[in-house]
């Protein structure tokens, strides 16, 4: 019989952990029982990634063994890793780059550039800036030598070829006979590119060759995806190029955006990352991060040829011609490629490809060049008629570029402009040239990305949303307080939510289709959530799909239901375009981090006149300070060590330190309260059952686990504190877990206080108990000392009772229902047996009883999915 896939033995202990927290367990036992292995064999060229075995017979495998297999050109071996030593995520230099003893040039000392850093940081005016630079000037300690704010701006300037800076041209496109003029802002995307290969920092992260991974499940490997590189594309792209050549893949994103507060002033910036870093590097702040690298014109309306078709093509002319320019350096190098002597000394040669274009459904018609709305075929991705956008999931046939170049070559030839038009109009194309038609490989179809954010958020969810308000407006409605649904981390909270209430027994149809509209907003809060999975494997691909089938048909059914009073057409291309949604991560992987808003530069950093320059320059100035930064660091590293400094947004929130987890204990306590005996936490809390005889349930607890973890008992004595015994409180909890999403640790900050931020704060967790996972609400962490060790307890109210028949709407809405022993049963349970934390909605309808809210994130999401599976759900 196959083992249990949802559980797992450690083969140190022999002790059976579900998969949650596993990692973590058998790490520290190898800690404890093994000696450190020194035979790892010498460092090969591949020396970022651990000691390898060559694939062979399943026998030899090992659960959760990671299979990769290289693309044959890259002329390595497919190869099998243990999990442990397997480095899913950004490697390392094998040995210190070399470091610039003077990295803040050409600012002339160090504190130039700081305060500089610091002025343009703090967006200082000009009177400001010679202010604060008089204020330095009267008392230094080191040489400091900038004179005033125009001596700031020269240096800044000087400074500004340490990367790739920005160019102006213009962009002429002829409308009725006359050349109109845009300027286009943007800078070489080869050159930005060539920057980050041969940086000693960002070099070492890329990833030059496509690779298949799959993680051994007990009976065989299932394949995942995470980076664009483990999917379709990029291996598909790399058997196009010379056996000798390396993808170089782009990810760009455009979008308008409002910068002033009425909207009047908008920019369009175009935001580029490199896909051959992984996720954790170009989504993030450093310099290997998102960047923008251009800046398109927006064309006024005019209201005598506003929304003409000649108008219409001629805005998405000056797009095109723009973009044209931006591409105009990777366009050549995409057919021949071009090397690169990267950070390593080795000579690299790449053949770009814009494998990622993402942005909102109107600018991806403008990228697609179709005729969006109005359009037969709407869809930029495939020709579906515009009239079945909202039915089910038929497959048609994909556009391509090559298809559409024929056909606008077709529709040139033809002999009227009528003749012309029906041509395009018959798959909805625009009589414009593409200019993603110039790279080679590229096909803009198949770059053009699902966007989460503009296609289910602010698309699919907003007009399930706006019918929700209706129901509720059409049905009579109550307001009810929502100040019991728990706080937790980075989750927004309402202090009141709307409730329905019917006045009369006729609106029993009406909450059939109201329910049935619940049952789709469920099934879409599902669906998104597989599209926001950070890693994706067969598994979640196939349930992603299903569930994607089950939200359509209820969709077709509520749809079909209330056509008699349908007041919003649901016929709109956002509720079609996630059907392309995972075929999109089989072909480039998960969703891509769009770019964060320009609004505050415009704000800060300009003069609202001729504002793109200012704000690219503002843009590239913050650019090339983090660059000068991070060579700072370098060189303090190198010079003085490394030192780690307190990340602030990790701090714990009551002004007190917390440990850092380690190996051997998963968590870390902080917010130390005074020390106090058990007689006085008995009487300060008097007439709480859960604190009844509370120094004797610890007694009870601790004899128990010492018994059955073998630990010797203090002189051999069974243990019996007392009254005048001494405890120390925490309340707050930073526990580590192994994600069932990326198999990467993860960090949940956990409260246990009376009052914190104002309210009473216990938040719940899920335990490894002797019978199972089970949930709990934490009353009170604390530390005890018995011989010379101490111990970390939580004193908790397990909701393992049993909840009795399950309402027809648990099934329906997929609710997993917990129920609370009474207070006067609270247990104690040692810290390290916490899993993780979780939210507990209280069920108000039915005493002791609460729901597990299961999309806080998208770990606690799969947690559930499990846990309802074992329980035959």
């Amino acid at each position: 019989m196959p083992s249990d896939p949802t559980h797992r033995t450690c083969s140190y202990c022999n002790t059976q952990y579900r998969r949650q927290g596993f990692r973590t367990h058998e790490n520290a036992c190898r800690k404890l029982i093994q000696q450190d292995d020194t035979d790892i064999g010498q460092a090969s060229e591949h020396d970022h990634l651990p000691p390898f075995r060559t694939a062979s017979p399943v026998s030899q495998f090992e659960v959760d063994d990671i299979q990769v297999r290289y693309h044959p050109n890259s002329g390595c071996p497919t190869q099998v890793y243990h999990f442990e030593d397997y480095r899913c995520g950004p490697g390392a230099p094998a040995a210190p780059p070399k470091v610039d003893p003077e990295p803040w040039r050409p600012f002339r000392t160090r504190i130039d550039f700081e305060v500089a850093e610091l002025a343009h940081e703090a967006a200082l005016t000009h009177e400001q800036m010679d202010r604060f630079i008089k204020l330095i000037h009267r008392s230094r300690c080191e040489l400091f030598t900038l004179r005033n704010r125009k001596d700031v701006r020269d240096t800044w300037d000087a400074a500004s070829f340490k990367l790739t800076p920005f160019t102006k041209e213009e962009v002429v496109v002829p409308f009725q006979g006359v050349d109109q003029t845009f300027p286009f802002f943007h800078r070489s995307l080869w050159d930005w590119a060539v920057d980050l290969l041969q940086d000693p920092e960002v070099g070492p992260h890329f990833v030059f060759d496509a690779q298949q991974l799959s993680k051994f499940d007990g009976e065989k490997f299932v394949q995942y995806i995470h980076e664009p590189w483990t999917a379709n594309a990029f291996w598909e792209h790399q058997s196009k190029i010379p056996s000798d050549g390396k993808p170089l893949a782009f990810v760009l994103y455009a979008d308008k955006a409002k910068l002033s507060s009425f909207g009047h002033a908008k920019g369009y910036p175009i935001v580029a990352r490199c896909a051959n870093l992984p996720a954790a590097v170009r989504n993030g702040e450093g310099l290997g991060g998102g960047r923008v690298v251009g800046w398109l014109p927006i064309v006024k309306e005019d209201k005598k040829h506003s929304k003409k078709p000649a108008f219409v093509n001629f805005k998405n002319a000056v797009w095109h011609t723009s973009f044209l320019t931006l591409l105009a350096c990777l366009a050549p190098l995409s057919k021949l490629g071009s090397p690169v002597r990267c950070w390593d000394d080795v000579v690299r040669t790449f053949y770009p490809i814009i494998l990622i274009l993402s942005a909102d459904y109107e600018e991806q018609v403008v990228m697609a060049l179709i005729r969006g709305l109005m359009g037969k075929f709407p869809c930029p991705v495939c020709l579906i008629p515009r009239e079945e956008l909202s039915k089910g999931l038929n497959t048609y046939r994909l556009r391509s570029s090559g298809d559409a170049k024929a056909l606008r070559a077709w529709a040139r030839d033809s002999m009227t402009a009528e003749v012309r038009e029906q041509v395009l109009s018959s798959e909805s194309l625009r009589d414009v040239d593409n200019a993603f038609d110039t790279m080679e490989h590229t096909d803009v179809y198949q770059a053009l990305s699902f966007n989460k954010l503009h296609f289910n958020d602010e698309g699919k969810f907003d007009h399930l949303w706006m019918e929700l308000q209706k129901w509720i407006t059409n049905s009579g409605r109550q307001a009810a307080v929502f100040e019991s649904f728990p706080r937790w981390r980075n989750l927004n909270h309402f202090d009141q939510v709307v409730s329905i209430s019917f006045a009369d027994g006729t609106k029993y149809e009406d909450i059939s289709k109201a329910y049935l509209l619940l049952r789709c907003i469920q099934s879409y809060v599902e669906f998104n959530t597989y599209a926001s999975l950070e890693v994706h494997t067969e598994d979640t691909i196939r349930d992603g799909r299903n569930t994607l089938l089950e939200l359509t048909e209820l969709m077709d059914i509520y749809i079909k239901d209330t056509a008699d009073f349908l007041e919003k057409s649901w016929n709109f291309p956002k509720m079609h375009l996630s059907a392309h949604l995972f075929d999109d991560i089989e072909a480039k992987g998960p969703n891509e981090k769009m770019h964060g808003p320009l609004k505050d530069a415009y704000q800060d950093h300009t003069n609202f006149k001729n504002f793109a320059e200012q704000i690219l320059r503002y843009n590239h100035d913050s650019l090339v300070a983090e660059y000068i930064r991070s060579k700072m660091e370098c060189l303090d590293a190198q010079n003085f060590g490394s030192s780690i400094v307190p990340d602030p947004l990790e701090a714990d929130s009551d002004g007190l330190e917390s440990t850092e987890p380690t190996d051997a204990q998963h968590f870390s306590l902080g917010s130390q309260q005074a020390t106090k005996s058990f007689a006085e936490i008995e009487a300060a809390n008097t007439g709480d059952a859960a604190f009844d005889r509370f120094r004797i349930k610890l007694n009870e607890f601790l004899n128990c686990a010492f018994a059955a973890n073998g630990i010797p008992f203090p002189n051999g004595r069974r243990i019996q504190l007392a009254a005048n015994d001494m405890i120390t409180e925490f309340r707050f909890i930073k526990v580590s877990y192994e994600s069932l999403i990326d198999w990467r640790i993860s960090m949940d900050y956990l409260r246990c206080n009376p009052m914190f931020h104002g309210s009473p704060r216990y938040d719940c967790v899920i335990l490894q108990a002797e019978s199972g996972p089970i949930f709990a609400k934490l009353l009170l962490v604390f530390t005890c000392i018995v011989g010379d060790v101490t111990y970390p307890i939580a004193l908790t109210l397990p909701y393992d009772q049993p909840v009795g028949a399950r309402p027809r709407k648990d099934k329906d809405f997929k609710f997993w229902r917990v129920k609370a022993k009474p207070r006067a049963s609270a247990e104690c349970f040692s810290v390290q047996s916490i899993i993780r934390g979780c939210v507990l909605a209280e069920d108000s309808s039915r005493a002791n009883k609460f729901l597990v809210v299961d999309t806080t994130d998208t770990d606690i999401f799969l947690q559930m999915k499990e846990i309802r599976a074992e329980a035959g759900y």
